[in-house]
């Protein structure tokens, strides 16, 4: 089995022949659908293809087509059966929830600590957080680490966040 550092490009080699198909995989992906039995879910709700097409910008056939390689394929059904959503975000109804946002974008997504030092930061200033979304370097061009803290965030805390190692730059909602 590949290290889950490998997943895209586990996915890609099999399905580098089929640019078609491998939008259709980073819609599941990038979504958290699953594929199981050349159907897929949104975890136990049946999504139909003609939607995912539409989002992936090719036709149902490519779609089934893609259910059918990830059916056929040992590695891609580990990967696509088992798949699940990470869950809701609190980003985007924060402001409403009186909830600070801190969105902060690394140097490189190779450098390690940033949301453990991000954590600390913040316990040091008596904000707990109440969601941390981070997103996986190999399925997003620029990976971010957003933080939903309990209150607003004080601007000082903007200049103990950029001083982490690693931090190229922090936004705050």
């Amino acid at each position: 089995m590949h290290k889950r550092t490998e997943m895209w490009s586990q996915i890609k080699s099999e399905l580098e022949a089929y640019p078609e198909r491998l939008k259709v995989a980073r819609v599941l992906i990038e979504n958290g659908l699953s594929a199981k039995e050349g159907q897929i879910y949104l975890n136990e709700i049946e999504i139909p293809p003609v939607r995912i097409a539409r989002v992936a910008g090719v036709d149902r056939r490519t779609v089934n087509e893609t259910l059918t390689s990830i059916h056929e394929n040992p590695q891609l059904r580990i990967i696509f059966e088992e798949i699940r959503p990470a869950g809701h975000s609190l980003k985007e109804i924060a402001k409403h929830l009186n909830l600070g946002v801190i969105e902060i974008t690394p140097a490189s997504a190779q450098i390690r600590g940033i949301l453990a030092n991000s954590a600390q930061v913040l316990f040091k200033a008596g904000l707990g957080i109440r969601q941390a979304i981070v997103d996986d370097p190999e399925l997003s061009p620029e990976p971010k680490c957003t933080l939903i803290v309990e209150k607003k965030i004080p601007g000082e805390l903007i200049t103990e966040l950029l001083k982490i190692p690693g931090v190229a730059k922090v936004s705050v909602y």
